[in-house]
């Protein structure tokens, strides 16, 4: 299993009691084609700077959409992909609120499995994927052979796109387990659906066999078998994704005006690691793109390369082999490619790494990037909490907006000082109140001519980080920002 499941498990423990225990298909949808009056949103989301949002997490919680929204913009970044980690748990208002600042919104969902099974029909246990040895990890991996969810996936996707205005859908890690499945056991689907699916397709009465080395049919014996096996998993992951995009009622049949991106695997691995990836788990980005006809291809980084804590920034050169595999068949589609920046703790990428991984990504050609997560990369554990943005709500209203959340604890009346030219001002009642990265400062008689706020002793959030142990970093002495007169 993908290591940073680990964490999104943990997440989704927390969170199943609050998952509907039913689903209800609306087909009707009210903010849909809702557009940002000033940016092409489905120009936006296919360029610049992207980062995952995974707002299940606490960093994302008790604070307002706005908040949220303002951090993200102010680190720079134009598109998310908002990790659908439950389709029943989607915070409309969110997505509204990155729109109508411009930056666009991918749906992203998995498709080869699920980290909970509350909201499922009775009969999901029949999807199940079959592997050489059960894993009980907490995931649980479902069939692309099983006409029965293939069915239902894209109902819940064709729904969710309804009734969310999502720019963009992508499914990702719709692949086979696993890269390093022959010595693990988690490899699949061996199980009653991929055997029906393979007789249908071949007329052949067995699958290969992975245990018994002995057997006529053990993969390594037959090699006729397994190269049909290998272009059947290849098949089983395209035409999955086909049905639930382009099926009939499937995303693109109820909204055609939504972008669509696919997404396969890329790995430093030698000079056989396409092929490699392709034998292990059913991933052919050329195939993939030539049965979905999305509007952009995205290369995930695959788990042995993310792990590293010493991955060069300039390590997807080394999947070229993958780029030019598909440009040689597409030489017009579109490519980004995705980054973990975070889900171990002695692999954490800080600040630096991102950009110059950001400078590689455009270099290499891709027109878009993206990292998983937001929230846990080093310039949360690193950054100091800065002052980017002063607003005047009203007479008695300011709002500063920080890099990051900031702890309400931390702001007191000698943390925070108003200035008018030069001179300290002292205000009576000033009321703080902290919303994530917004300062909220109220007062009846607020300067109306130009004044400075200058800060002290304002402290970050590290209970709310990924890993604990880091002490909270605190503003510069005397940091300050300006707020314009009326």
């Amino acid at each position: 299993m993908n290591t940073k499941r680990m964490y999104q498990f943990f997440v989704m423990v927390l969170t199943i009691p609050l998952l509907f225990m039913s689903i209800s298909f609306s087909w009707q949808s009210s903010k849909v084609y809702a557009k940002n009056e000033e940016k092409d949103l489905s120009e936006v989301a296919l360029h610049g700077k992207s980062i995952q949002i995974d707002p299940l997490f606490g960093y994302y919680k008790d604070r307002s959409v706005k908040s949220i929204v303002d951090e993200i913009e102010l680190a720079g970044y134009e598109s998310v992909h908002y990790f659908v980690v439950n389709e029943n748990q989607v915070d409309g208002e969110l997505i509204d609120e990155f729109r109508n600042r411009g930056i666009a919104v991918w749906a992203l969902v998995l498709g080869n499995g699920t980290y909970s099974t509350a909201a499922y029909p009775a009969e999901w246990p029949e999807w199940e994927m079959e592997l050489v040895t059960p894993q009980n990890d907490g995931y649980t991996r479902l069939s692309p052979h099983s006409e029965n969810y293939r069915q239902w996936k894209k109902d819940v996707l064709a729904d969710l796109v309804l009734k969310y205005p999502f720019d963009g859908i992508e499914i990702a890690e719709p692949y086979f387990p696993e890269w390093n499945g022959f010595d693990t056991g988690n490899y699949g689907d061996i199980g009653p659906n991929a055997q029906k699916a393979f007789f249908e397709e071949y007329n052949e009465s067995e699958i290969p066999d992975f245990t018994d080395e002995t057997k006529s049919n053990y993969y390594l014996n037959d090699q006729e078998l397994y190269d049909k096996w290998i272009q059947f998993r290849v098949d089983g992951v395209n035409s999955f994704l086909d049905e639930l995009i382009n099926g009939e009622n499937g995303v693109k049949d109820v909204r055609p005006d939504i972008l669509v991106a696919t997404w396969s695997l890329a790995i430093d691995a030698g000079d056989d690691s396409f092929e490699t990836l392709r034998e292990r788990q059913g991933l052919d980005a050329a195939e993939m793109v030539g049965a979905v006809q999305p509007d952009i291809h995205f290369f995930q980084t695959h788990y042995p390369d993310w792990m590293r804590p010493d991955l060069p920034t300039d390590y997807i050169k080394h999947y070229r082999p993958f780029v030019e595999q598909l440009k040689n068949v597409h030489p017009n589609m579109p490519l980004g490619v995705q980054a973990d920046i975070g889900s171990i703790q002695n692999m954490i990428k800080n600040q630096e790494w991102v950009d110059a991984f950001s400078d590689t990504a455009f270099a290499e050609g891709f027109q878009t990037w993206t990292a998983y997560e937001y929230f846990i990369g080093g310039h949360m554990y690193e950054s100091i909490p800065t002052p980017m943005k002063a607003v005047r709500i009203d007479d008695h209203e300011v709002n500063i907006s920080f890099n990051k959340r900031i702890d309400p604890n931390s702001v007191t009346d000698d943390a925070v000082t108003f200035v008018v030219n030069g001179e300290t001002v002292l205000l009576e009642d000033v009321h703080y109140e902290v919303d994530g990265s917004i300062l909220k400062i109220t007062n009846m008689n607020l300067p109306v001519e130009t004044f400075d706020v200058v800060f002290n002793g304002i402290l970050d959030t590290p209970d709310l980080w990924l890993f604990g142990g880091y002490e909270a970093n605190e503003i510069v002495e005397n940091s300050s920002i300006t707020v314009e007169g009326e």
